[in-house]
């Protein structure tokens, strides 16, 4: 496993993607996490400040996955705690490297306020570099300035020589694939919030929103992307190992104290549906589908293929693709739309002509929670 470190806006999410990508190209199969995504459980613990402990469990529970998904080698991109470095007692079976990226002063603070708009946390960013850059933090170190990602890229490569290791046939994890252990390891009622629906439909948008009024109202709360816990390739993982995964991560978030989840992802048919819910055997589980028609799809998909999505999702499919593509992809979710219809898949929230404001309180309503 390699893991891209280093302060915010110094480049790890796209020099973990360039590199990520290219193993795919090349046909290793490959695993990416954002350990950004392995933490989002609040409020935090004391006993984990930051909530490094929290992520590198996660992130253990995220390898496992790939391992049964034929994976030889993750790129794992993301902040670690610049006293401790990463807790590597946390992850099981697994050779770790950990590369920091840095960048002078100067480079780093046009980086970051060109990515957030502002300045605000700058100062804050500032001291993180430097921390991190006294502390030594990493096997290895790679300075970023005046370099383009795909520089970066080769140069980590380079300073990570026999990386990834390839031969053999690795061997799968032993844990239950399906993460039934895990889930119902933790007593104690719990509920889990899902938003699905067809590419485009604002899933993530509005699931984000729906875990912010959650915790608001007082409720420790966990959010999942289904689709960042099992970025894979060539071959994507299976539902199978995506909700194995999710039941060994909820775990982590209820031991945490976490009472509610919300997730974003699809599930284009029950077989899916059934899968999460099986894994989950001790929470209940609220389906809301968020629908939209096809001209409001093909608007939608337009303007996150121009950047305009509500995240700036690692590798985003959609951003930057041709229109001829992006309508391409708006026709196949308009038709993913009439098929969940026709079965029905949770209930149904009409998302057509309305804000995401509107959205996010007919998804309460329906679960029961406060908003």
């Amino acid at each position: 496993m390699l893991w891209l470190c280093g302060p915010p806006g110094v480049g790890k999410t796209a020099v973990g993607w360039e590199i990520y990508e290219g193993l795919v190209r090349s046909g290793i199969q490959t695993g990416y996490v954002d350990i950004d995504q392995l933490g989002m459980c609040y409020p935090e613990v004391a006993s984990d400040p930051g909530r490094h402990r929290m992520k590198a469990r996660n992130l253990d529970a995220v390898v496992r996955g790939h391992r049964t998904a034929g994976a030889r080698c993750v790129v794992v991109s993301g902040v670690v705690d610049a006293r401790h470095g990463v807790h590597r007692d946390a992850l099981t079976g697994m050779s770790l490297t950990v590369c920091r990226l840095r960048a002078d002063e100067g480079e780093l603070a046009r980086r970051f306020v060109g990515r957030q708009g502002h300045a605000d946390a700058l100062p804050h960013v500032l001291r993180e570099a430097a921390d991190l850059d006294a502390g030594a933090v990493g096997d290895v170190c790679v300075d970023t300035t005046g370099l383009t990602v795909a520089k970066v890229a080769r140069r980590v490569r380079e300073r990570v020589p026999g990386w990834p290791a390839t031969g053999g046939h690795g061997s799968p994890s032993p844990a239950d694939p399906e993460g039934h252990t895990d889930a119902a390891a933790v007593t104690g009622p719990s509920s889990v919030l899902w938003v699905c629906g067809a590419t485009g439909v604002g899933k993530s948008t509005v699931a984000f929103q729906v875990y912010l009024k959650a915790l608001r109202a007082g409720l420790t709360a966990a959010y999942v992307d289904l689709d960042q816990l099992a970025i894979c390739g060539p071959t994507p993982a299976d539902h199978r190992r995506r909700a194995g995964t999710l039941a060994a991560v909820w775990r982590t978030y209820r031991e945490a104290g976490a009472a509610a989840l919300v997730m974003a992802g699809p599930a284009e048919d029950r077989y899916a549906l059934d899968r999460y819910v099986r894994a989950l055997p001790t929470a209940t589980v609220t389906v809301c589908r968020l629908h939209a028609g096809r001209d409001e799809l093909t608007r939608r998909i337009l303007r996150r293929g121009r950047g305009h999505g509500s995240w700036p999702q690692p590798g985003d499919p959609l951003v930057g693709q041709p229109v001829t593509r992006l309508r391409h992809v708006a026709d196949q979710a308009a038709r993913d739309a009439d098929a969940l219809e026709r079965a029905a898949i949770g209930h149904r929230i009409p998302t057509d002509g309305r804000t995401v404001e509107e959205v996010t309180a007919m998804v309460l309503t329906h679960a029961g929670w406060a908003h």
